[in-house]
């Protein structure tokens, strides 16, 4: 079994983290921003965070997540060997626990939109694989 080159997994982890990033701008702005105002409005959410620099918070969580998947990838080559496939199956698995339980129980007892749990799970599962397919592009043994 070969090594697990840390710098190729770095080097997919930041390159995964921005196109993680990108998502959730993109999600953020076309799916969610007017749901989470209206909600904001309708007393359902806070208007303002409890932690002040959230957005930092979240970016940096992104890349953390990313080099995660980066890791999962690199060590799952031996077994499911090398390419998109694996990481796809990754990216698949990992977002589907990342952000399926949590919409679910969201869309299931919250009283606000279905939409916001909605974009929160596609955020993370969609996120989740496209980190993973970036990084495994990246990763060399």
């Amino acid at each position: 079994m070969a090594a697990i080159n840390s710098r190729r997994v770095w080097i997919g982890a930041l390159a995964g983290g921005v196109v993680w990033n990108l998502w959730s701008i993109c999600i953020g702005y076309t799916l969610l921003m007017s749901r989470y105002e209206a909600a904001q409005q309708a007393g359902h959410f806070l208007k303002d965070p409890r932690y002040p620099f959230f957005v930092g918070f979240w970016i940096i969580t992104l890349f953390l997540m990313a080099y995660v998947m980066a890791w999962f990838y690199a060590s799952a080559r031996a077994t499911l060997g090398v390419g998109p496939g694996t990481a796809l199956k990754i990216g698949l698995l990992v977002g589907f626990v990342a952000g399926f339980p949590g919409a679910l129980g969201a869309s299931t007892w919250a009283p606000y939109s279905r939409m916001i749990p909605l974009g929160q799970m596609l955020e993370m599962w969609v996120g989740a694989i496209l980190a993973t397919l970036v990084a495994g592009w990246f990763y060399r043994d």
